[in-house]
């Protein structure tokens, strides 16, 4: 089992690579992204389950992974991550969907 997969609140191995090698763009990327966080109205959890969508319609497991991690820290259920998939079949398709459920069914995201 990877170090990332024994300890599911640090960062993927490429994601410190890219810090360690890149710091003001990792900084940057941060801000900005605490930034469209407070720029608006949504709740915190319901903006990861979003961006949960958002990575399940683009593949990406990756983001599938961190966003429902994010959205289990900002309280989410898993109920709450399963079901804002389910949603999407009529959108992405059953296939889509079932690969990102697959993703959130293993030991890096569920507590």
């Amino acid at each position: 089992m990877s170090a990332d997969k024994q300890n599911p609140t640090q960062k993927p191995a490429m994601y410190r690579k890219i810090r360690e090698s890149y710091p003001a763009i990792i900084d940057h990327l941060e801000a900005l992204g605490q930034s469209l966080a407070e720029a608006g109205p949504v709740p915190r959890k319901e903006g990861h389950l979003i961006q949960l969508a958002a990575a399940a319609a683009m593949q990406s497991e990756g983001s599938v992974h961190s966003h429902a991690r994010r959205a289990l820290a900002a309280g989410a259920t898993i109920q709450e991550i399963e079901h804002s998939l389910l949603l999407l079949i009529s959108v992405i398709g059953f296939p889509r969907v079932a690969a990102a459920l697959s993703w959130i069914s293993d030991d890096s995201v569920r507590p």
